[in-house]
């Protein structure tokens, strides 16, 4: 199921990541984990992002799980570099992947591996 956790700077609540898993086959080892972001405003750009991000990666490998995989919106440039920055690469495009109210977008799709 989805876990969650708080992103504390300086004692400060600045946002959450979390993660929940993707079955690509029947064993436990084709289990991966997609993890999601969220900082408030006036802490992005700081690097709070990739650090969060690199430390779920890393946290996840550590219990075992090879795949950790992220997706963000092919338009979002800020979530892309913070990615990267974090240790993650591009895979590809999945498209019309996912809705919101303005309507259908494609994602980016990025793996970490250890």
């Amino acid at each position: 199921g989805l876990e969650r956790w708080v992103i504390d700077v300086d004692g400060v609540a600045v946002g959450t990541v979390s993660c929940h898993p993707v079955w690509y086959g029947p064993t436990r080892g084709s289990m991966a984990m997609n993890i999601g972001i969220a900082i408030i405003e006036s802490y992005r750009g700081r690097g709070v992002g990739s650090s969060a991000q690199r430390q779920l990666a890393e946290l996840l490998h550590e219990r075992g799980i090879h795949r950790v995989e992220a997706s963000t919106d092919v338009e979002n440039i800020a979530e892309q570099r913070a990615l990267a920055k974090a240790g993650f690469t591009l895979e590809g495009v999945a498209r019309g992947a996912q809705v919101r109210a303005d309507g259908r977008h494609d994602l980016q799709v990025w793996s970490h591996l250890p």
